[in-house]
Parts: C-alpha cells; structure tokens; sequence
C-alpha cells in the first residue's frame, strides 16, 4: 500500500521556466531555481524540479542520487557518465549524471553554481517526509495511526457522498490478545501485532488502506461495497491460518463490517461496525460479521 504523506501538485508544476533573452535563448536565472526548488515539500518532486533545471540548460540526460535512505533519480539512465560531490557533514554526497555530451568549463560552471542550491531544499522536504511519516504512521506496524484513520475516513465519506464510490469499514482485533501478553510477555505480543500488521498490509488491494489505531484494534477502509469488505475478511482469516508465527501462538481475529450509507457520517459508520465485531465476537470469534446500515438489522456471516 502506498499512503500518500503531502498534498502535492503534479512536478510539472514545479518546472523551472527559464527567461527568454533578446535572441530567445533561455537565460538561467538562479533566484527562480531555487524557488522553485523550495516550492515542494516532496523530495521526489524538489528533486525532479532540479533535474529539469538541467535538462533545460546543460546537455544532461539523467542524474541519480542517495541520500538518507532513499534513491532519488530524474531522466534516462543512459549516456556519458559523470559523478560530483556534494559536502553533507562529515561526508560526501555523490551526483551521478548521464550526459549528451560531454561539459565545457562555462558549462561546468553553471552546474556547479546548480548543484550548490540542492542540497538545502531537498534536505528540508526529506525532513519533513519524516516528520509527516511520524504524525501519520505506527511505528510499530507501519500502518496507518489513529490520526491517519480520522482524516482518512473523513475523506473517504466525502467521496462517497459526491457519488464517487461506495465505501465501507473493517474493524479487526485481535482474539485474547491480553492473555497472550500475559502469558508471553509484550515483546512477543509486538511480534504478534506487527506480523499481523504486515499480514493486513499484504491482504488489502492498492485502493484501500489499513490503519491501527489502538492496542491491538485495527481498521482497514475498504473502496467498495460489503460484498467487497467481506471477501476481504474471508482473505485476512485464510492468510492467518497459513502464518507460522500467528499459528504457533493459535493468534486468531474477530471483524466486523460495515457499508457506508446514504447521508451517514463517520462515527456512525464505526458504531455499525463495531456492532458487527461484537456479534462476531460473542458467534464465537475467528469469524466475521456484516451489518446492515439499519441499526436494528444485522445479517451474519460465517
């Protein structure tokens, strides 16, 4: 699953536009580039914004970059290659370039006097992908926090409400989890959730996103109709019959569904859900079951 951390524009938004001189030829003016190196929050696209700057001015392909855990690269892969450095600290940070043709000094003057404003803008927005990671994400699981889930679910039924799609809601927990923390102390109980994190995470399709929002309570907000929230469900139990660590600990899962209804807020979206989970729960548990929107109709499921 991809979580999307900033609101961004598309980096074509972000693309440098040089000025035009008399003889209409672009003219590099630096106080624009970095401008608009400054004008993201997105790693991804400060850096496309710096590879367009030369591919406007300099006869450069391609140029890649690692920094902080992360690969970065704008262009083709092909062409004459050319490495430089960048002082980061108490190390260097290593351009890669493709090139058309090979630079003139003029040339390499101007890509130094390029490069020189990079570092500050990028090193900002990877920092603040970080924090946002932080705000947004478990540490734990990797899924989606509390926090993430609210505004999420907010969008989600907006979305719903222009017509733009069904929606419903999973709630998941995790069958005596207490005991087994108990009796096996908490580190093994992390192990459990976050193995279970990423069985969830393995489980839902691209257009729906996981979230855990407490303990060991987890929600997964689900792009379609109960039908499509319940083969998800019959999913997440087959998978955990088949994991070994979930299987030596008989870790087994209560869910509860349901479908977002014409007019209905949020909350009460969950309060149907979690009706559900506790149907599934006193059925006997390590099943799921689905209601209905009318609070006094429940149909259940094995």
């Amino acid at each position: 699953m991809d979580f999307g951390l900033t609101t961004e524009l598309f980096p074509n938004e972000y693309r440098y536009r040089p000025t035009l001189a008399a003889n209409d030829k672009p003219m590099i003016d630096l106080v624009q580039v970095i401008q608009g190196l400054h004008m993201s929050l997105d790693p991804r696209t400060v850096f496309a914004c710096y590879g367009n700057v030369l591919g406007q001015h300099l006869p450069v392909m391609g140029v890649d970059l690692s920094l902080a855990q992360q690969e970065f690269s704008w262009g083709s892969p092909h062409g004459i290659s050319m490495s430089r450095y960048l002082d980061y600290g108490d190390r260097a940070l290593s351009l890669n370039y493709k090139l058309q043709s090979l630079l003139t000094q003029q040339q390499l003057a101007l890509l130094q006097d390029i490069e020189a404003l990079l570092l500050q803008p990028l090193l900002n927005a990877v920092q603040y992908q970080a924090m946002s990671t932080q705000a947004m994400f478990d540490s734990l699981t990797g899924l989606g926090n509390r926090h993430y889930y609210q505004e999420s679910v907010k969008t989600a039924v907006a979305r719903s409400q222009r017509n733009l799609g069904q929606v419903s809601l999973v709630i998941l927990d995790l069958d005596n989890f207490k005991q087994l923390n108990d009796c096996f102390g908490h580190a093994c109980g992390d192990s459990i959730l976050k193995v279970f994190g990423e069985l969830l995470n393995e489980s839902i399709r691209n257009t729906d996103q996981a979230f855990r929002i407490g303990g060991d309570e987890f929600v997964v907000l689900v792009q379609g109709d109960a039908h499509a929230a319940a083969i998800l469900c019959e999913r997440i139990i087959s998978k955990m019959l088949q994991q070994p660590l979930l299987m030596r600990f008989e870790v087994r899962a209560s869910l509860g569904v349901a479908q977002l209804a014409e007019e209905q807020e949020h909350h009460q979206l969950y309060e149907l859900a979690d009706r559900a989970l506790y149907q599934a729960k006193a059925a006997g548990r390590n099943c799921y079951r689905i209601s209905m929107t009318d609070y006094d109709e429940e149909r259940i499921s094995a």
